[in-house]
């Protein structure tokens, strides 16, 4: 049931950013929520490959090429899903960092709920 949420409460960070940004796009609630699918599969899976093939770089940057990491899990989204876009690299770096701190910030509103029941 956690994770059900999550993927919602992440669905509707994508939804709210694809809205307040003018270099993305998704379609309507069901896209929002399959991006957040894809997005949760992505980091699961080809997240810790990139982040080990990119390590000696990340080091030389001090962790700062992990944004160019997460901006490229994006864009991978962006080509598989139809209902989804995003302009360029530049967008897709604004909208991991706003994602992760949009997620950041409904997790800990859903977690002070939670402990307070």
């Amino acid at each position: 049931m956690n994770l059900i949420i999550r993927l919602l409460l992440n669905a509707i960070a994508v939804f709210v950013l694809a809205n307040v940004l003018n270099g993305v796009q998704v379609d309507g609630y069901v896209s929002a929520i399959i991006v957040a699918i894809v997005l949760s599969i992505l980091n699961l899976l080809v997240k810790p490959l990139l982040v080990l093939l990119t390590l000696p770089i990340t080091i030389v940057t001090l962790g700062l090429f992990l944004l160019v990491v997460n901006a490229l899990i994006i864009l991978l989204a962006d080509y598989l899903i139809t209902g989804f876009s995003v302009n360029n690299i530049w967008w897709a770096i604004l909208f991991s960092v706003l994602l992760s701190i949009l997620q950041s910030l409904l997790q800990s509103f859903f977690e002070k709920d939670k402990k307070k029941t």
